[in-house]
């Protein structure tokens, strides 16, 4: 065989045996260290980045205000105060993340609980106010005061200011519609009267063709309301009552109305009215001063409205109503102080 075609095959040389590559590893008690500082720093990291405040020092469905001009100091001194962030420290560095330093937006923001530090300088730095509407029902026959202390004993009404609801109501009662109202946390007294107003004019464009029809004055009208809202519970007793109002307004007698007496001296019932406070020289007080009064005494709905325009005419002049709310009606003074002797309880 010629050798020139002869191929060699070489084995490959056999590899040493090399024995595996130790693996590093760290001693038992460093490991557990490592795992707890790792665990440690976590925990930091969501105590003050994730983790709202909690306590009894968290405030919870509150409104805080970041003034105009405000710096992020100042921000974060008033979200401190606030128990809304757990470090000033922390919340300027987020707000500096960010948006930077000038990055904080002025405004009134809702917390409906206490949050996180993260969201918070999100919140911050993106107007994020969150104002809620909260929802308020006005019942019927309120007056201006008992509407005042209505939004007041209400926290999150944070901007609602009673002297200056009284001021922008007073010309105003009689015409500050009861209804269920949508209002943001930081609504103002002058918003909720100007919205109780416009309801009163989209409401009453359903009666208002009746009042014209009726012949009389649309404030006469929502005086005379404001009277059967607290005198009659029904709308038939409502109609009853109001026939016997304006049949004494027409022959010059005294209407004789115990509810006015809420805006003489607060007394709205009957049993709780005394002989001097009949006497009592005010133009709310209907014994002594012959016609309306000056203003309405409440604030009524359109059942009391439409029964003003819609009396029912009876013999009577008198009726009362007894510790049940049934109601008594006489055609003399005398039948009537016999309905009270029989039916009012001393």
């Amino acid at each position: 065989m010629d050798s020139g075609s002869l191929k060699y095959i070489q084995e490959p040389p056999h590899e040493e045996l090399l024995p595996p590559p130790r693996r590093f590893r760290l001693p038992e008690k460093r490991r557990l260290a490592l795992v707890g500082a790792a665990v440690l720093i976590l925990f930091v990291f969501y105590r003050i980045f994730l983790a709202a405040p909690a306590g009894n020092q968290a405030n919870e469905q509150t409104i805080v205000t970041i003034p105009s001009g405000e710096g992020l100091t100042g921000a974060a001194r008033i979200l401190s105060s606030a128990h809304q962030v757990r470090s000033q420290f922390f919340l300027k560095a987020l707000v500096v993340l960010f948006g930077g330093p000038r990055a904080v937006q002025a405004g009134d923001y809702y917390f409906e609980r206490p949050e996180s530090a993260i969201w918070v300088a999100w919140r911050l730095t993106h107007s994020v106010y969150e104002l809620v509407n909260v929802r308020i029902t006005v019942p019927e026959g309120l007056n201006s005061k008992e509407i005042s202390l209505l939004f007041a004993n209400q926290p999150l009404f944070t901007k609602f200011d009673q002297i200056d609801f009284l001021k922008a109501a007073a010309p105003h009662e009689g015409y500050l519609f009861p209804d269920t109202y949508f209002f943001p946390p930081n609504v103002t007294a002058r918003a909720v009267v100007d919205a109780m107003l416009a309801t009163y004019q989209k409401r009453i464009t359903d009666v208002r063709s009746d009042i014209a029809a009726f012949g009389r004055p649309e404030a006469d009208v929502i005086k005379m309301a404001s009277i059967l809202e607290e005198e009659g519970r029904t709308t038939e007793t409502r109609e009853i009552i109001a026939g016997i109002l304006w049949k004494r307004l027409d022959q010059g007698m005294p209407l004789q109305v115990d509810s006015a007496f809420a805006l003489v001296n607060g007394k709205k019932a009957s049993k709780d009215i005394s002989l001097s406070d009949l006497a009592i020289d005010s133009p709310y007080n209907t014994y002594t001063h012959k016609g309306l009064p000056p203003t309405a005494i409440s604030n009524p709905g359109l059942d009391s409205i439409r029964a003003a325009v819609h009396p029912i005419a009876t013999k009577y002049y008198y009726y009362l109503s007894d510790d049940q709310g049934n109601m008594h009606y006489a055609v003399t003074l005398d039948e009537h102080v016999a309905n009270k002797q029989k039916y009012l309880s001393n």
